[in-house]
């Protein structure tokens, strides 16, 4: 099995693998592309965006500055809105659904460091997939971390810290975020 795919099935792998690293370095470049082009030029960000998505976009705008890992394992929906500083670490899927709108500074993180020190210190790391469905509102400086879906019609508030799933149709807030009421 090789690193990518112990990395997409959630195994511990090692990021420094020669293939990963040039798929990373790929990402990198694109990213660094994509921020350095003009906001008001959407046309050629959206080219970009194909290229490190590895696929057709409808209706994204990500406003500089955004990083991701890899992109190819991104998947978003039409109508997809994201504020400054927007940063996925995409060693698993990400898939984000249609009418998602993302406040600045947010972080979407798939990979996992080990509480083991032994595989800590030989530098390997795993991933769980982060789902986020359709007409999702997130507030500014909210991390999701790995393995955890949010529901449809969810508000996340700012801030928040998202470790376990999220229930359809509710507002979260805190660190760990925790339902505060239903979302009609």
């Amino acid at each position: 099995m090789t690193e990518e795919e112990k990395m997409l099935t959630g195994k511990l792998y090692n990021p420094m693998d020669e293939g990963l690293v040039i798929k990373r370095n790929r990402a990198n470049d694109l990213c660094d592309e994509y921020n350095r082009i003009p906001s008001k030029d959407r046309e050629t960000q959206y080219l970009v965006l194909r290229q490190l998505f590895d696929k057709k976009i409808n209706n994204v705008v990500i406003e500089p500055t955004f990083y991701c890992d890899y992109g190819t394992n991104i998947s978003i929906d039409n109508n997809f809105y994201a504020n400054h500083n927007l940063v996925i670490l995409d060693a698993s899927k990400v898939t984000i659904g249609k009418n998602v709108f993302m406040g600045p500074n947010c972080g979407i993180y798939t990979t996992m460091h080990p509480l083991n020190k032994d595989e800590r210190n030989e530098g390997l790391v795993y991933s769980k997939p982060i789902t986020i469905k359709d007409d999702v509102w997130i507030g500014g400086n909210v991390v999701i971390l790995p393995g955890v879906t949010i529901g449809s019609n969810v508000v996340v508030g700012a801030g928040s810290v998202v470790t376990k799933d999220v229930p359809d149709n509710v507002v979260v807030v805190g660190n760990p975020a925790r339902i505060l009421k239903e979302n009609k």
